[in-house]
């Protein structure tokens, strides 16, 4: 076999492997190395430790000497660098700290305040509740980033008001999965941190590119909603006095300045400092940690055993994702170093593709890959596979970011692996069946898919905010 060939054989390994349920991160860097081996054998170097072997050698001074010669193999010496190098990357700094605000706003009881002032703030509006709840969702997203938390939360906390108010429970249902998963695109949104470490794309350029897509999105899912209210109002029924009472102006924007304006504060603070150049990612995300902090203890809400939880979670994903890059850089490096990524760029080039056929088929691998594998695994193993790609098309990778970060919605919401949906039923009613909750939210990725072709059809969407704060590339 050639070179190329093994690195072929060695994504499919991968991928074998990926279906048969082993850890992603210890599988690359398994495979990673064993393959490694291979490509960076140098028998000079092996046997340059054995030449030091005399005959009068002790068993321990030969043991030592074939184990020295074993491991005198550069793919040791690449494995060490790229774990220092992932170690020290300031942009993935950020993510613990950002982590830690998602974990400590979590456990503040913010977002209970906020979602029952949103249902009395909109109790004229059509589907109320449902406006309200996605509202929450999309701020509470936004602020932690965690799709699993997000739907969790807003099911022990939304679902219940929205099933007591006679909501039709797959409409009722798919607001709340489809809201929890935004904060994948909406900065300040690890996803990104993550797609700017891997791409090289400047984080703050892409925060400002992904803003204007997620606020679509977000519009196209209100308008979905109160849509679908008015033309059935049976679906969301108004809400009656006793359900939602009518509060005066007043008090209304008491409760705003208590429950919404807080969390808001927050996030726009540490969004602006980003945008507007006045701190770093790493810094900005340090605001938040402590905001997030200050929040939890003006609610009086925080508690050493709140804390200590939320460290402890934070270490744990923190650790995971930083596991990934040192496994995926390894397995990248020897699978470019095979000849891989030439094979599969050869190919590409034979099938003469447009631009926007290269763009669909790659946005169709991803959301196939969004069934098996989590949003974290697929950018940082498989989108560095397209990356190298987009020169020969012509595609700017902070415009394939964004598209991937919107494409990645539908890979929780997408049956049968929706794992919003499984995150959603594990807390609700158990009278809810989830193939209702399936076809609650297969209507959202259809919104998914019009958002993608109106950032195609119009990509200042994208380029406008960062062109106009940092000036065109």
């Amino acid at each position: 076999m050639t070179d190329p060939q093994i690195a072929l054989a060695m994504l499919g390994i991968f991928m074998l492997c990926v279906f048969l349920g082993f850890p992603i991160a210890f599988t690359l860097m398994a495979i990673g190395i064993a393959f490694g081996y291979y490509a960076y054998f140098d028998a000079s170097r092996m046997w340059r430790a054995f030449d030091r072997l005399g005959e009068d050698a002790s068993w321990f001074e030969s043991t030592r000497l074939w184990i020295e010669g074993f491991y005198n193999n550069r793919i040791f010496d690449l494995f060490i660098n790229q774990t220092y190098t992932v170690i020290s990357n300031e942009v993935l700094t950020a993510i613990p700290l950002f982590l830690f605000m998602g974990y400590v706003v979590e456990r503040a009881n913010i977002v209970d305040k906020l979602f029952g002032t949103l249902a009395v703030a909109t109790r004229n509006v059509p589907g109320s509740l449902g406006v309200a709840a996605l509202i929450t969702c999309a701020l509470f997203a936004t602020a932690t980033g965690i799709v699993g938390a997000v739907v969790t939360l807003m099911g022990l906390l939304a679902l219940p008001q929205m099933l007591k108010m006679r909501y039709n429970h797959s409409f009722a249902t798919g607001i709340i999965c489809a809201g929890g998963t935004l904060g994948i695109l909406i900065p300040p949104s690890i996803m990104l941190i993550v797609y700017a470490a891997s791409s090289g794309v400047s984080i703050v350029r892409l925060y400002a590119a992904a803003l204007l897509p997620g606020l679509v999105l977000v519009s196209l899912y209100l308008v979905y909603i109160v849509t679908r209210a008015i033309l059935n109002p049976k679906l969301a029924p108004k809400p009656t006095l006793e359900e939602v009472p009518k509060v005066p102006l007043g008090p209304l924007l008491w409760m705003l300045a208590t429950s919404f304006l807080p969390l808001a504060v927050l996030i726009l603070s540490v969004l602006g400092s980003i945008l507007f150049g006045l701190a770093t990612p790493t810094e900005a995300a340090s605001i938040g940690a402590m905001g997030g902090l200050l929040l939890a203890i003006a609610y009086r809400a925080m508690t050493f055993d709140r804390l200590r939880e939320s460290v402890y979670l934070t270490v744990r994903t923190t650790a995971m994702v930083c596991w990934l890059f040192v496994g995926s850089y390894t397995f990248s490096a020897v699978f470019s170093y095979l000849g891989g990524e030439h094979v599969i760029a050869e190919f590409v080039k034979g099938l003469d593709l447009t631009p926007i056929q290269f763009l669909i088929i790659a946005q169709l691998i991803i959301f196939l890959l969004g069934w098996p594998l989590e949003w974290s695994e697929i950018i940082i193993i498989f989108v560095p596979i397209f990356l190298p790609l987009l020169p020969l098309f012509g595609i700017d990778p902070l415009f394939f970011g964004v598209l991937v970060a919107l494409n990645l919605q539908t890979s929780f919401l997408t049956p049968p692996m929706a794992m919003s949906a499984y995150y959603l039923k594990g807390v609700a009613p158990p009278h809810i069946k989830l193939t209702e909750i399936f076809s609650g939210v297969l209507p959202y990725c259809g919104m998914v898919l019009i958002a993608m072709v109106i950032m195609y059809v119009y990509p200042q969407i994208v380029f406008s905010l960062p062109d106009a704060f940092y000036g065109a590339q």
